[in-house]
């Protein structure tokens, strides 16, 4: 299943992979590891994430909601 939004078409849960590109994090960060970026935004500000057979999955909505939510205390 996909989301539409914005003209783009994104599945309903992201693997870490989609959840970099999604996030932009290749843009914005000076990482080496981009994984370790999910992993700080997981355990520092409670990135939404399900496990799914041990494999972390992003689900799209819940991540757009914490973006609006990091978002609003960040004004």
């Amino acid at each position: 299943m996909t989301t539409e939004n914005n003209n783009n078409l994104y599945p309903d849960l992201l693997t870490e992979e989609e959840l970099i590109k999604f996030l932009r994090i290749p843009s914005v960060s000076k990482a080496n590891d981009y994984h370790n970026v999910i992993a700080h935004l997981k355990r520092v500000h409670s990135l939404p994430c399900i496990h799914i057979c041990r494999q972390p999955l992003y689900p799209t909505e819940a991540v757009r909601k914490w973006i609006g939510e990091k978002t609003v205390l960040e004004k």
